[in-house]
């Protein structure tokens, strides 16, 4: 890590890989991930962290499986079943998914991603779907 101002706009120009976050710093224990994103990811769930988003660029969805009314929170996405909801999150608007949440992230017209996550958490949780090939279960990449 480094003790100088780190350019997030720089940070994203250096990697095109989607769904492959990058560690952009640490505070404590955490990791300050950054993802390009485009797709559907798959239903996954951490069952030890609440995991945060923030949408640096574009739009992100998220379908959470945690018995909700669709239509609460952020406004309602689609494909979505009985006890299930989604959230839609515009640039600049954030979303803290519980730990122990069902989840899946998704963006139609790609989304540019900031995520706080403990140190080691993997990218598709403690427990997921069939992983496709353009899925990378990682603990985040280095930067460089």
């Amino acid at each position: 890590m480094t003790n100088e101002p780190i350019s997030l706009r720089a940070a994203l120009a250096r990697f095109d890989r989607l769904w492959s976050p990058r560690i952009v710093t640490r505070v404590n224990d955490y990791d300050v991930r950054i993802a390009k994103v485009a797709g559907e990811h798959v239903w996954h769930a951490h069952a030890d962290t609440d995991e945060f988003f923030l949408v640096l660029a574009g739009e992100l969805t998220i379908a959470l499986r945690d018995g909700g009314a669709i239509g609460e929170g952020a406004a309602a996405g689609g494909g979505t079943g009985p006890g299930e909801r989604a959230v839609t999150l515009a640039q600049g608007e954030v979303f803290v998914v519980p730990r122990g949440v069902e989840h899946r992230p998704s963006s139609a017209a790609g989304a540019s991603i900031l995520m706080f996550e403990p140190t080691g958490t993997l990218s598709v949780g403690d427990r997921h779907d069939h992983l496709p090939d353009h899925l990378d279960a990682t603990t985040g990449h280095s930067l460089v």
